[in-house]
């Protein structure tokens, strides 16, 4: 076991650990610490604790200080920059006509780095763009093609829920997202009902996915044939997962038809079978698709 703290260096980023060493290093705390970039400005997220030895990607290295005031007036001055260099970055974009957006501008604490992000449909040239950034800042240049995701949890906006995105809140990691979640959670498989700001498949459909894997094996399938508890034989209309009522269509002596309601530990009925593959159209299916990737 070894004591670490957690540390993140952008909102909804990763948490990297670090060794407290004799600091006394408490929650919300600004710290520099050093890393594969260079020195950096970080915030504690996690205080003090043992964590197994196995899960500390090594070699584990410690905080050099608190934060003091210098620190968080350089670490200020730092995001100014940053948007100077995002317009400037720009305007080199547009100057030698490559076909990239630019996401955002990052300088490095100890400014001997400047990373750009951006976004584009395949493989870009842009090592004539590096040269000029670099006669320009006087220092190390990187640029960083990102996804659409990645982009979005940078930007931030408002989902169709009406609240901040989650990717940009709180997600520190992406999780993958499947069209099987969505037709497991009885959702409309219209891409625009199912899609975020990202163009791809919501993050928050794997937030209850278990939950509704759990309840849907309790229950048949639309179609399937079960018995009720009078001992008629009747097809499934529909299925309330979450009340777990079930809609059934019997035949009565009279040879007429009714729609009974009944719940799901009543009826008799075969488990239900391994997940079906999507009754969809090539088309359909190719439109779906696409939101996964």
């Amino acid at each position: 076991m070894t004591e670490v703290i957690g540390v993140r260096f952008r909102r909804a980023g990763k948490v990297y650990f670090f060794a407290p060493g004799k600091l006394k290093i408490k929650v919300g705390d600004h710290v520099i610490v050093e890393t594969a970039r260079g020195v950096e400005f970080g915030s504690v997220v996690m205080g003090p604790k043992m964590v197994e030895d196995e899960k500390i990607t090594q070699p584990l290295k410690s905080v050099i200080r608190i934060a003091n005031k210098e620190d968080i007036k350089r670490e200020d001055k730092n995001r100014e920059k940053e948007k100077e260099a995002f317009d400037i970055c720009l305007e080199k974009i547009r100057k030698h006509g490559l076909e990239m957006k630019l996401i955002n501008a990052e300088y490095t604490f100890d400014n001997n780095k400047v990373l750009f992000y951006f976004t584009a449909d395949g493989r870009i040239d842009f090592r004539e763009l590096v040269k000029d950034l670099a006669s320009v800042f006087r220092t190390r240049i990187e640029l960083r093609q990102i996804g659409v995701r990645d982009e979005t949890k940078i930007r931030g906006g408002i989902g169709i829920c009406g609240r901040p995105l989650c990717c940009h809140t709180y997600l520190t990691e992406f999780s993958p997202v499947s069209i099987r979640m969505a037709k497991e959670q009885n959702l409309s498989l219209n891409p625009t009902k199912i899609s975020g700001v990202c163009g791809r498949l919501m993050c928050c459909l794997t937030n209850e996915e278990e939950t509704y894997e759990e309840l849907n094996s309790h229950l048949p399938s639309l179609g399937d044939t079960v018995t009720t508890p009078e001992r008629l034989q009747g097809e499934v209309q529909s299925v309330n997962v979450l009340r777990q009522l079930v809609k059934v269509i019997v035949t009565l002596d009279n040879d007429e038809k009714e729609i009974r309601e009944y719940r799901a530990e009543e009826l008799r009925f075969r488990p239900r079978r391994k997940k079906k593959e999507l009754k969809l159209s090539k088309e359909e299916l190719k439109q779906l698709k696409a939101l996964e990737e």
